[in-house]
């Protein structure tokens, strides 16, 4: 729902004061005519409650509208036929109370036109101040929904993009406890365990928090530890990581697709050993994570498929920072580099 711009008790408070105001300009006015306090306050009083409920009236009765041109002439007409109530209702109540009071009378009839005109231009002030808050209030509520729809859609492309990433990893490692259980049964236990571990973080995790690279690291090695168990000695793992960097926050989950994508690519096609390395490090106020991998592009085109694990990172951080250049790719000789940057945490 959306927060009021401001509450009813300060808009109810100020329109109070706005009439007490008049009422004091009108009171001096009549004293300054020659009146005495108790005729004064009573033509102020009365004359100010009178235009202090018309414009209240005029005030509800738009509120139902949607400002606009075609609303404009019947604004303008209430506001005359309120002004013109007004001053018959004035002219009555006070024949009636003033009337003892001498020369009172007379002043009153000479005063209609004024009384008619300031009536009128009360009721124009309250009908444009009334149109401009339900302008700006409307525009303000579109402007949140438009604002909710769009958080719900991130929220659900990001869900999704989580929920595409997780099926390739648990089919493989699936195959290969599969694999394991009658050859070698003790590390295919072992292998369950840490899939159960890592797959337990992951449903844990929220697709628009933020964790600390530290979280994210010790996430990253539960996936490793199954990798590893998979490839056995042909997949090395360097980690390097200074301290300073380990409390910087980034999207949970990120680094898993990019290092699972840095695996396939290194081991395609190779019967020898590989090694990936992970190196996070602060570039002034942003973390920088470089993930490089072994790259033979022609040993490789037949594996490249879709590269759904490079996009769809790269997709989620448009989404949770609005940025295109976080990710970025590079190939120098043998070695592919994805490196991503972090913006401090807002």
């Amino acid at each position: 729902m959306t927060k009021p711009l401001v509450s009813h008790t300060t808009i109810a408070l100020s329109y109070l004061a706005w009439w007490m105001l008049w009422m004091a300009v009108q009171t001096y006015a009549m004293l300054h005519a020659g009146f005495d306090w108790e005729t004064a306050l009573t033509d102020a009083s009365i004359t100010q409650l009178i235009y202090a409920v018309a414009g209240y009236t005029m005030n509800t009765s738009m509120q139902a509208y949607q400002p606009g041109r075609r609303t404009a002439i019947f604004v303008l007409m209430r506001a005359i036929v309120l002004s013109v109530i007004c001053l018959f209702a004035q002219q009555f109540i006070l024949e009636q109370v003033n009337a003892k009071t001498p020369g009172y009378e007379a002043f009153l009839g000479n005063t209609l036109a004024v009384r008619g005109t300031v009536g009128l231009l009360m009721m124009m002030l309250v009908a444009i101040l009334t149109w401009f808050w339900v302008y700006v209030t409307e525009r303000t509520e579109t402007e949140q929904r438009k604002e909710d729809a769009m958080k719900l859609s991130r929220e659900a492309e990001l869900s999704q993009l989580r929920q595409q990433l997780q099926p390739h990893f648990l089919f493989n490692s699936l195959n290969s406890i599969s694999a394991l259980v009658v050859t070698r049964p003790e590390e295919a236990r072992s292998m369950i365990q840490q899939l159960s571990d890592f797959l337990r973080g992951t449903v844990k995790k929220e697709d628009g928090k933020l964790v600390t690279l530290e979280e994210e690291m010790k996430h990253l090695q539960l996936y490793l530890d199954i990798e590893k168990v998979r490839f056995g000695h042909r997949l090395r793992v360097e980690i390097l990581k200074n301290d300073d960097c380990m409390a910087h926050k980034l999207p949970s989950l990120l680094l898993q697709p990019i290092v699972e994508n840095a695996i396939k690519f290194g081991l395609y096609d190779t019967v020898g050993e590989i090694t990936v390395s992970v190196k996070a490090a602060m570039e002034g106020t942003m973390l920088q994570i470089e993930i490089k991998n072994p790259f033979d592009p022609e040993t490789s085109v037949t594996a490249r498929g879709t590269g759904f694990g490079l996009s769809s990172v790269k997709r989620r951080l448009y989404l949770l920072y609005h940025r295109n250049d976080l990710l970025l790719t590079s190939q120098q000789g043998g070695e592919f580099t994805t490196t991503i940057r972090i913006p401090p945490s807002i």
